[in-house]
C-alpha cells in the first residue's frame, strides 16, 4: 500500500472507445469467505485484482486455507483450515471483514475476531451481525474491541427479523445459516444483487436457499457442502463510474460485461441528466450530452433504491449541469467528504446533515485533492477528466480498494491520465 503515489489527470478529453466492468468487489468478498465452509476447494472466476480481495485472500490464508491465483481465477482449498483468529491488523484493513465470522461460527465452534476497519464512514453497526448469529445459537463475548464467539451445541435455524436490510447482515446469516440445523427464515433481507450472487455460489455448493433477492428469504440448512467452480457477477458501482465519466466528457463509450438490470435505478438519473444510452444485454453504449441537465432529487435506498455507492460519482457528473440536483443520503452518515474536495476544483455544493445541493458551475479547474475514501475518489477521478487543466489524486489506497488500475481503464479511453510515485 503505497501511500504517496497519486493520478495525475490533464482533463478535458472526450472519452471514446470500449472498457470491460471487472468482478464485483462486494461479492467476491462475501463469497472469499464463502469458501472456509465446510472444507473442499472453490474455483472463483472473475475475482477482481484488488486490494480488499488481497486482504480477503491474505485472511483465508492466515487461517490456514491454501489459495492460488492466476489472473482473475482464485483457487481456495480450506481443508486445511487450522486458525480460528483474525489477526487484528487484517480485520482493519477490510471494511467488510466482519463477512468472515458467518462462515467462521459455521466451521468452527470457537472464533475470535476484532472489530473491522476500512473506509470511515460513520459508525456501521455490527450489532445487527450479532444479534443475528445469537438467534441461531452463537455466544458472543465482546471485550475492548474484541468478539470471542462460541457455539456450543451448533447452529440451529432461527426466524430473524432484520430492522434494516443490512448487507453485511444478510450474508453473514445466509453463511452461518447454510450448514445449521433445521430452517432459517430471514425478514427484511438486503436484496443487493450481491446477496444473489452470494446465494447462487452457496447453491451451487449445495446449499438449500429459497427466494434470495427478495425480502423473505429461506434456508434450510444441510450436512455437506461440495466443491464448485462459480463466476463472480460484474460490478455495478465499477459501471456506473465509468458511466459517469463518460457522460461528463460528453464522451461515446461502450461499457461492457455488465448487467443492465443491476443498474435500473442508476439509469433514469442517466437519462434526465441528457445522456443518450443503447442498452444492450450485457453492455451499454453511453453518449454524453453537449449540456448537462440538472437532476432534481436522487434519495439513496436499499436495493432497488438508488445506491449509495453510487452517489458520489453520479454526483461529480451533475456539478457541470446547468441546475440545481438534490441528493438525499440515508443509508450512512459521513457520505459526503468528497464535497470539500470537489468545491476545491470549482463545484458548487452545499451540505447540511443528509442533504447535498449541487448547483452547476460552466466549468471544473485541476486542483490537488485527496480521495476521501473509496467511492469519493472515484469521483474525484471522474471530475478530474472533465476539468480544466491538471488534477493530482492521492491517497489513492482509497481507490484501489475497489477499482482495479482505474488509470488504465479511463487511459485505454483516451483520457491523459497516469499514476506517479512521488
Amino acid at each position: 500500500m503505497d501511500h504517496m503515489e497519486r493520478i495525475v489527470i490533464e482533463g478535458g478529453r472526450r472519452l471514446n472507445g470500449e472498457t470491460a466492468v471487472h468482478g464485483a468487489k462486494n461479492s467476491a468478498l462475501p463469497i472469499l469467505a464463502g469458501s472456509l465452509l465446510a472444507g473442499g476447494e472453490t474455483v472463483l472466476y472473475n475475482c477482481p485484482r484488488l486490494s480488499d480481495v488481497d486482504a480477503a485472500i491474505e485472511i483465508l490464508q492466515v487461517l490456514g486455507c491454501k489459495v492460488t491465483r492466476e489472473g482473475t481465477t482464485v483457487t481456495i482449498n480450506s481443508d486445511t483450515m487450522t486458525q480460528n483468529e483474525i489477526p487484528e491488523e487484517l480485520m482493519h484493513e477490510m471494511r467488510s471483514s466482519i463477512v468472515f465470522l458467518g462462515a467462521m461460527v459455521s466451521r468452527l465452534s470457537k472464533v475470535r475476531l476484532s472489530f473491522p476497519g476500512g473506509c470511515e464512514l460513520g459508525p456501521r453497526p455490527i450489532d445487527l451481525h450479532i444479534s443475528s448469529l445469537q438467534k441461531l445459537g452463537v455466544r458472543v463475548d465482546e471485550q475492548h474491541g474484541i468478539l470471542d464467539c462460541s457455539v456450543e451445541k451448533g447452529l440451529h435455524g432461527a426466524k430473524i427479523m432484520l430492522s434494516f436490510p443490512s448487507v453485511g447482515a444478510t450474508e453473514n446469516i445466509l453463511l452461518a445459516a447454510v450448514m445449521a440445523d433445521g430452517v432459517t427464515e430471514i425478514r427484511n433481507a438486503a436484496q443487493e444483487p450481491e446477496i444473489v450472487d452470494l446465494a447462487g455460489y452457496l447453491t451451487a455448493r449445495g446449499a438449500k436457499i429459497k427466494d434470495a433477492g427478495k425480502s423473505t428469504v429461506y434456508v434450510e440448512g444441510v450436512k455437506t457442502l461440495h466443491s464448485a467452480a462459480y463466476t463472480v457477477m460484474p460490478d455495478r458501482i465499477v459501471a456506473a463510474t465509468y458511466l459517469s465519466a463518460a457522460a461528463i466528457t460528453g464522451g461515446k463509450v461502450w461499457v461492457t460485461d455488465l448487467n443492465p438490470a443491476d443498474l435500473e435505478s442508476v439509469l433514469p438519473v442517466f437519462e434526465q441528466a441528457g445522456c443518450r444510452m443503447k442498452i444492450m444485454r450485457d453492455c451499454i453504449f453511453m453518449e454524453g450530452p453537449g449540456m448537462i441537465h440538472p437532476v432534481r432529487n436522487i434519495r439513496t435506498l436499499p436495493y432497488p433504491g438508488f445506491p449509495t455507492d453510487a452517489q458520489a460519482p453520479v454526483m461529480a457528473l451533475l456539478t457541470l449541469s446547468s441546475g440545481t440536483s438534490v441528493f438525499v443520503e440515508t443509508i450512512f452518515e459521513n457520505r459526503y467528504k468528497h464535497v470539500v474536495e470537489l468545491c476545491r476544483m470549482g463545484a458548487d455544493i452545499k451540505t447540511e446533515g443528509q442533504v447535498a445541493v449541487v448547483r452547476g458551475v460552466k466549468k471544473l479547474y485541476g486542483a490537488n485533492v485527496q480521495a476521501t475514501d473509496l467511492r469519493g475518489g472515484a469521483a474525484l477521478v471522474v471530475a478530474g477528466l472533465a476539468a480544466e487543466g491538471t488534477s493530482r489524486i492521492g491517497q489513492l489506497y482509497h481507490i484501489d480498494r475497489g477499482y482495479e488500475s482505474i488509470e488504465q481503464a479511463f487511459a485505454a479511453l483516451g483520457a491523459d491520465i497516469r499514476r506517479e510515485g512521488t
